[in-house]
């Protein structure tokens, strides 16, 4: 999939079209004339440069990851904008959006359209970009948590929203600032939900598996508390929150609750947190240590109610790259996260779709017009003039996910080994074939 090839006109023959934000759900041809969505639907005869046959696979609007690390500028050795889009499309993806923990941390305007810079570079028929890349400008200087950064200098250099992931804002008047400017300037503020204070020195989540590992816990009141906090700062201002990788039943409830307040609040979950249980850390160790951490089955089976009743709009991946090296060292050492961008879809497909909790369209939703809705950008839909980036499918792919093969720098994740049902097979941004 990581071969790029330049396609000026291409029809996409016979595949079954999934299209939520058109509301499209057939089998037919799409016609892509110059880069853009030209038909959709039915069959054509146009002459083109290149036909490709899509019967028996899925055709999407090209999928959108809004919660990834690139880890560049300042963390080459775990991952690099190139290596990380080149991850996000053999995982199907054709828009990612990078947080700010960057080193320098992405916290100006210059850092900004730095990122966007990066991205571009080589950019044409031999580029090495392979998904498109949408920047976060942190909350606060320097992710510190104590001055709010050039907000508004960042909108305008390009920033589709603000974070601080990885650490929360703690003080409260901060954060109130922050979304008063959302709810004037319309940006989502993506929020990591965590107590620090009662986290303090947590390597994983507080339980039986904690206590008999002899390993220091952390409780979910320490996320339900800054996810009741941040609601309510959304409704007091009218600002947008976006509650990053849900991890608990509480803030399931709470982001619920919200939204039938009318608050504008939005949230995601990671498929990490909806198929694994803190048990993992016995079996897996540093692999299976993440930020928020694993949880349990009762939360694991709220967050999938949750996504079937739509209290959680968006599944996102965290994809948080970390050298073999680092995640060698002991639970206590090793740093937080796992890599996502090529399994989200065939865990997808195998957890939530075959087992009958969401249908293909509403899966397919919360990967393309809704999180492209939630930070504002013009893709997620095959809409004709839109611009052709597209997704194809093969649901009744069965395939061993094997780490080595990754197209990312790093090997951190707990799904080496896993049989999978459902995977991509081929990206197209505005033009482009992976």
């Amino acid at each position: 999939m990581n071969n790029i090839e330049k396609i000026d006109n291409v029809l996409l023959r016979n595949g079954h079209i999934i299209d939520p934000a058109n509301n499209i759900d057939e089998v037919g041809d799409v016609l892509i004339i110059d880069g853009n969505i030209e038909q959709v639907g039915g069959t054509h005869a146009q002459d083109v440069d290149d036909v490709i046959d899509a019967t028996g696979l899925i055709v999407t609007p090209g999928l959108i990851d809004i919660h990834v690390h690139l880890r560049e500028p300042g963390y080459e050795d775990k991952e690099t904008i190139a290596s990380g889009t080149s991850a996000a499309a053999a995982g199907g993806f054709t828009s990612v959006v990078c947080m700010a923990n960057t080193s320098p941390v992405n916290d100006s305007p210059e850092k900004i359209r730095h990122i966007y810079e990066i991205a571009e570079r080589d950019s044409g028929d031999n580029s090495r970009i392979s998904a498109n890349v949408y920047p976060i400008g942190s909350i606060t200087q320097n992710l510190a948590g104590k001055e709010l950064t050039d907000i508004r200098g960042m909108l305008s250099a390009g920033a589709v929203g603000v974070s601080d992931d990885g650490v929360t804002v703690m003080n409260s008047a901060l954060m109130r600032k922050a979304l008063r400017l959302s709810a004037e300037f319309d940006f989502p503020v993506m929020v990591h939900c965590e107590e620090h204070n009662l986290n303090a020195g947590a390597v994983m989540n507080l339980g039986e598996t904690s206590q008999r590992l002899n390993l220091n816990g952390g409780p979910n009141a320490a996320e339900d508390i800054i996810v009741a906090r941040d609601i309510m700062l959304a409704e007091l201002t009218g600002g947008h929150v976006h509650i990053l990788h849900v991890s608990t039943a509480g803030a399931v409830d709470l982001v619920r609750r919200g939204k039938e307040r009318g608050v504008n609040v939005t949230s995601e979950a990671c498929p990490h947190h909806w198929i694994l249980t803190d048990a993992e850390v016995e079996k897996q160790g540093t692999n299976a240590k993440m930020h928020p951490p694993l949880r349990t089955q009762k939360d694991i089976d709220s967050i999938i109610e949750g996504l079937c009743d739509g209290t959680i709009d968006a599944i996102a991946t965290d994809h948080a790259p970390h050298t073999p090296s680092e995640k060698a060292l002991s639970m206590v050492d090793a740093p937080n996260g796992i890599i996502g961008l090529e399994t989200c879809v065939p865990l997808t497909l195998t957890y939530l779709v075959e087992t009958g909790h969401l249908t293909l369209k509403d899966a397919i939703a919360k990967l393309t017009c809704i999180p492209a809705e939630i930070v504002g950008i013009d893709r997620g839909t095959l809409s004709i003039g839109a611009v052709a980036d597209v997704t194809l499918i093969d649901t009744g792919k069965t395939a061993k996910y094997e780490v080595d093969h990754s197209c990312s720098k790093s090997r951190n994740t707990p799904f080496d080994g896993w049989e999978l049902k459902g995977w991509p097979v081929m990206t197209i941004r505005a033009g482009i074939q992976n």
